[in-house]
C-alpha cells in the first residue's frame, strides 16, 4: 500500500499550545465531507511559522500518510498560504493539505443546493482565497512556484477579479435579503409568529423542528406562502441544513412559522461569519429564538458552545431566547439536573426535550406561545353586506378566532391576533359599514 494514493482517505493533524490535542471535532468535519480518516498527528507546542507543526513531526506526518496512502491531510489549525506550500514540500507527491476552514468551506459546497447558498458558499471561498492571490504574485516575484500543492498558478488579474466577484455577489445576496425581508413583513402582515432555532451544528435542530411543525402538505400553503418546505433533514451529520428551511409550527393558540438555519460552529475566522450573516437574518428578525444545545456533551463543551452561540447572537439579535436541550431521552435524570445547574447562568430556565422521541414538546409549545408578543383580543361586530363574508374569512386566515356568531343583520367575531392583524380587521370593519 506505501506510496499508493487511497481517493477520500484524510489524516488528520493538529496543533495546540499545551495540554491534550481533541480531534473529536475535527474528525466529525472530515467525516461530513466524505472522507475517511486513516491515522492522525497531533502536537503539543508553539506554531512553526513555516510549517506549524515541528519539523521532526511534519516528518511524523509525511510518513503516516506514506504508510496509510492517504491522498488528504487536513490541519484543524489555520494555515497560511506559505505554511501550505511548505507542508507539501514535505508529504508525498500528490497529496493535497486542507486546513480547517477549506474543509469547512468543501462542506458547505456540498449542500448548497439554493442560489443564495451558493451565493453565500462562493463569497466565503472568494474570501478566502484573496490572501493567497496576494501570496502569488509574491511567490511569483520570487521566482518561486506558486502552483505548487495547491496556491494554483500565478495570474496578475485575480487579485482584481476576486474583488470585482465579491463586489457582485454582495449586491445579488442583498436583492435576496430584501426580497425575504419583505416576506417576512408579509408574513407578520398576515398574522403570523416568526420563531427561529439556532445553536451548534449538530444539535438536533431539524430533528426537533420536524417533530415541531404540523403535518401540512406545502401545496396548502402554496397561495400564501410558496416557499415553505416540509422537509427538514434529519441526520447525525454536521451541516445538513445550509440554507433555510421553514414550516408551520403545530400549535393550538396562533399560527407560528418555524425557520432552521445552519448551525453554529467554534473558532470561525470572521469572514466566514460574514459570508453566511445573510442566512442569520432569520434569527436577527425573528420574534424569539430556540437555542439548541446537544444534552449529552459535556458541561464544558455545552458551555462552550452556547457562549459561541450568545457572540454570534449578541450583536444583532433583539428577540427573546429560550434554551432547548435536546436529547434527554439519552441523559440520566440525576445528570440532567447537574448540567441545568451547571448552566444556569448561560440558560436560565432552559426546556428540556427529545425531539427524536417527540419528549416534552408541549412544555416547549406552551414556552413558546408565552415568550411571543402578547396578542390582543378583538370583538368585531360586522354589518351583514355582500362582503361581510370574506372579511370573516379573512380574519380566520389571520387569526386566532375564539367565536362567531350570526345575527339576522350582524356577524360577531370574537378573536385574537397581533396589534397589526386587529387593526386591520378594524378598519376593514369601517369599510363595511361605510358601503
Amino acid at each position: 500500500m506505501t506510496g499508493e494514493r487511497t481517493p477520500d482517505t484524510a489524516v488528520v493533524a493538529k496543533r495546540v499550545d499545551s495540554g491534550t490535542a481533541n480531534t473529536d471535532e475535527i474528525r466529525d468535519l472530515v467525516r461530513a465531507a466524505d472522507y475517511d480518516v486513516v491515522g492522525e498527528v497531533t502536537q503539543a507546542r508553539k506554531a512553526d511559522p513555516a510549517l506549524q507543526l515541528g519539523e521532526g513531526k511534519v516528518e511524523e506526518l509525511a510518513t503516516l500518510v506514506r504508510d496509510t496512502g492517504a491522498d488528504t491531510v487536513v490541519f484543524d489549525n489555520r494555515l497560511g498560504p506559505y505554511q501550505i506550500f511548505n507542508l507539501g514540500g514535505n508529504l508525498p507527491d500528490g497529496v493535497e493539505v486542507v486546513d480547517r476552514f477549506t474543509l469547512i468551506l468543501d462542506i458547505f459546497g456540498q449542500r448548497a443546493h439554493t442560489r443564495k447558498a451558493q451565493l453565500q458558499v462562493e463569497l466565503a471561498e472568494l474570501r478566502y482565497e484573496l490572501p493567497r492571490a496576494e501570496a502569488k504574485t509574491s511567490l511569483a516575484k520570487r521566482d518561486e512556484k506558486p502552483g505548487f500543492m495547491g496556491l494554483g498558478e500565478y495570474d496578475e488579474s485575480r487579485e482584481r477579479d476576486i474583488k470585482d466577484r465579491i463586489s457582485r455577489i454582495r449586491d445579488e445576496l442583498s436583492n435576496i435579503e430584501k426580497t425575504e425581508e419583505h416576506r417576512r413583513d408579509q408574513r407578520r402582515e398576515s398574522g403570523f409568529d416568526l420563531v427561529a432555532l439556532a445553536g451548534y451544528t449538530n444539535a438536533g435542530k431539524s430533528t426537533l423542528m420536524r417533530s415541531l411543525a404540523a403535518d401540512l402538505d406545502v401545496d396548502e400553503n402554496d397561495q400564501r406562502h410558496p416557499d415553505l418546505d416540509t422537509t427538514a433533514e434529519s441526520q447525525d451529520r454536521l451541516f445538513t441544513t445550509l440554507g433555510t428551511t421553514t414550516r408551520r409550527l403545530d400549535m393550538d393558540h396562533r399560527d407560528v412559522l418555524l425557520t432552521d438555519t445552519v448551525g453554529f460552529i467554534s473558532d470561525l475566522p470572521h469572514w466566514l461569519v460574514e459570508s453566511f450573516k445573510s442566512t442569520l437574518e432569520s434569527v436577527y428578525q425573528s420574534d424569539l429564538v430556540l437555542l439548541v444545545v446537544d444534552a449529552t456533551e459535556s458541561v464544558e463543551d455545552i458551555r462552550e458552545k452556547l457562549v459561541t452561540s450568545h457572540d454570534t447572537l449578541y450583536e444583532r439579535n433583539e428577540a427573546p431566547i429560550v434554551t432547548v436541550l435536546n436529547k434527554v431521552d439519552e441523559v440520566p435524570a440525576d445528570e440532567l439536573a447537574e448540567k441545568r445547574e451547571a448552566l444556569s447562568a448561560l440558560a436560565p430556565d432552559p426546556v428540556a426535550v427529545s425531539g427524536k422521541e417527540e419528549l416534552n414538546l408541549d412544555a416547549l409549545r406552551e414556552r413558546i406561545h408565552g415568550e411571543l408578543p402578547t396578542r390582543e383580543r378583538e370583538r368585531l361586530v360586522l354589518p351583514l353586506t355582500d362582503d361581510t363574508m370574506s372579511v370573516v374569512s379573512w380574519v380566520h386566515d389571520n387569526a386566532h378566532v375564539r367565536d362567531v356568531s350570526y345575527g339576522d343583520d350582524e356577524v360577531v367575531v370574537d378573536f385574537e391576533a397581533r396589534p397589526s392583524v386587529v387593526e386591520k380587521t378594524r378598519s376593514k370593519a369601517s369599510s363595511l359599514a361605510e358601503a
